[in-house]
């Protein structure tokens, strides 16, 4: 997880060390309300994670997307997505994904591994298009699909042509979470993970 951040040219913070550097359970209280904060503060590097799935070929493929929402209890991550994207290609063949997220100020890396789960038509998908702004809905109108090659740019659609049929509530259920910390008095890394009867396993590793 830390071979790109281990070369000699490493970022590290030089902030005080923080009282949950060297707790589990405050570190993931902390990285919990990090996530919490990203989906309503546009300044936080924790409102745009980059999410990757695995491409019908076997092939690595990652994008960044918004936080649109965040369950500490249940574990979930939700997204928004067109329907006709072609993530939604890689989440048919093998619905596996991980999110990750980078701040570079405090040099603190959090990965997670999580089981993908898509909510079309539904209340869940009815509940977050009415709770949208016109302009972000106005993007699941555009023509043709996303990721279609054109001759030149398509213009964007009116608010008033925005399309609920290809709208979609990405929801990211993680089993797994790692998280690093580089800090110039020595840095932290630490590793969560839940069992499918929710049994938490804590472990400080090696960065």
């Amino acid at each position: 997880m830390s071979d790109v951040l281990q070369s000699e040219s490493k970022p590290v913070t030089h902030e005080p060390l923080r009282a949950y550097a060297n707790d589990l359970d405050a570190v993931m209280a902390e990285t919990f309300r990090l996530f919490s904060r990203g989906v309503g503060d546009r300044r936080s590097v924790f409102r745009t994670p980059t999410i990757a799935t695995v491409g019908a070929k076997g092939a690595p493929r990652a994008r960044t997307m918004v936080l649109r929402g965040f369950d500490p209890a249940a574990r979930i991550i939700t997204l928004h997505t067109d329907l006709r994207a072609g993530k939604i290609q890689d989440l048919a063949h093998n619905n596996a994904t991980t999110i990750h997220v980078y701040d570079a100020r405090k040099a603190l890396q959090v990965r997670l591994a999580a089981r993908a789960h898509l909510h079309t038509a539904d209340a869940v998908a009815q509940a977050s298009w009415a709770a949208s702004a016109p302009a972000s809905r106005a993007v699941y109108a555009v023509s043709p699909a996303p990721g279609t090659e054109v001759s030149e740019p398509p213009q964007l659609p009116l608010g008033e042509e925005a399309d609920f049929r290809n709208f979609a509530v990405l929801a990211l259920t993680f089993h797994t979470l790692e998280w690093l910390w580089l800090h110039h008095a020595g840095h932290r890394r630490a590793r969560f993970e839940w069992a499918d009867d929710g049994a938490l396993r804590s472990t400080w590793l090696v960065p």
